[in-house]
């Protein structure tokens, strides 16, 4: 029997058909491998809100100020002979600072003293004659006009030794300001007069200035808003009010740098500035090299409160809107992106006290936040300061939690 042969255009058929439903297959497999590797949610950087003890500390702009200032002056007329101090050196209070021509001021103290010898002289004289007539007019000797007379003399022989006396006393003054000391301890600014300079002449002539550079002050302002906050937190009792002698007071200067030493704070002005609405503090700080000079600006940090249970937040996590407003995203149910507004307090280091918005255990975005949209799915991790070590990774993980 004689088999068939196929036709060659049938084959060609089949083979096609296979090769078609072989494609659609791996298609279909390709699409079901390729959904299944869509990428993970994005990894960003997180912290947990929990409840801390914060001190409630204020920076607050000030300048300081010598804690004693004497302005040197010339008390008495007349042309210096010497200036006896090293322009910007510390000087001890009684040095001589000036010498001023003292020849007039002998002359008229030599005049004065002679004066009052004349006059003692006189006032014994008066006393022997009163004395003499006391037993005299008992006796009816001399006349009570007579014994009247001599009491008279004697008592205005006391009356002329007294005014000499003061003439005397005022002439040595004037000799002794003719030498000017320093009235205080301190450092002396540069003398305003010369050798040879004409002082005191109808006006009394500054000579010099002496301030004492330690210890300082630091004269500093804060806002009525801001005391107002303080106050009504205190009377909540949501904040423990810090006693002014034990509050601690440090100083940023104006290069960044911070001073070593620590102050104390003194007291808060009762008046409120009119024109700046603002209230002034003072403090006090220890000046041993005298590396703190007056007029120089800085901030001063004190402490007002304690906060037994403050709810913190890296700066970096709040955002602020144009009017001022803050904000922050918060990692919510499925790990999905929320905005929450929110209002600080204080700052303390590098984090801000949130007074409204936040609730313990709340996750906050640190880091990342700009890549992600609310509601977007994130995973988060936990954030890592850049001043904390951290293990080195790959350049392509530290890429993917940015």
């Amino acid at each position: 029997m004689q088999r068939k042969r196929r036709s060659p255009y049938l084959l060609g058929a089949v083979s096609l058909a296979t090769l078609l439903a072989l494609s659609a297959c791996g298609k279909g497999n390709g699409g079901a491998q390729q959904g299944a590797g869509a990428p993970p949610p994005m990894e960003i950087g997180t912290v947990t809100i929990t409840p801390t003890k914060e001190v409630i500390v204020n920076e607050l702009p000030g300048r300081l100020e010598a804690t004693r200032i004497a302005e040197v002056r010339a008390r008495v007329a007349g042309i210096v002979l010497q200036r006896a101090f090293r322009e910007g050196s510390d000087v001890k209070a009684g040095q001589l600072l000036f010498k001023i021509d003292p020849a007039p001021f002998q002359a008229d103290y030599n005049s004065a003293k002679a004066n009052l010898e004349r006059d003692e002289a006189n006032l014994y004289q008066a006393r022997m004659l009163a004395e003499r007539y006391e037993p005299l007019v008992k006796a009816n000797a001399v006349s009570k006009q007579e014994y009247d007379n001599a009491v008279a003399s004697y008592k205005q022989a006391q009356a002329a030794v007294s005014a000499t006396r003061a003439a005397l006393d005022r002439a040595k003054l004037s000799l002794d300001y003719a030498t000017v000391t320093a009235p205080i301890s301190g450092r002396i600014g540069r003398a305003l007069v010369t050798e040879g300079a004409l002082v005191g002449q109808g006006e009394v002539t500054p000579l010099a200035v002496i301030q004492r550079l330690d210890p300082v002050y630091a004269n500093f302002t804060q806002s009525v808003a801001q005391l107002s906050q303080l106050r009504a937190a205190f009377d909540s009792g949501k904040i423990k009010q810090v006693a002014p002698n034990e509050a601690r007071v440090s100083l940023v200067l104006d290069d960044g740098s911070r001073y070593p030493l620590t102050g104390k704070l003194l007291f808060s002005d009762v008046t409120v500035d009119q024109s700046t609405g603002q209230v002034t503090l003072r403090a006090e700080f220890p000046n041993p090299n005298n590396v703190l000079l007056p007029g120089m600006y800085v901030r001063v940090r004190v402490e007002q409160g304690i906060d037994e249970a403050a709810l913190t937040v890296p700066q970096q996590a709040v955002q602020r809107g144009a009017n001022g407003d803050a904000s922050v995203y918060v990692v919510g149910a499925e790990n999905k992106i929320e905005p929450r507004p929110v209002k600080t307090g204080a700052a303390v280091g590098d984090r801000w006290i949130v007074t409204q918005g936040l609730k313990p255990n709340d996750v906050v975005v640190v880091e990342g936040f700009q890549k992600v949209r609310p509601g977007a799915q994130v995973k988060p991790v936990p954030w890592k300061p850049a001043a904390e070590p951290a293990p080195a990774q790959p350049a392509g993980q530290q890429g993917s939690k940015s």
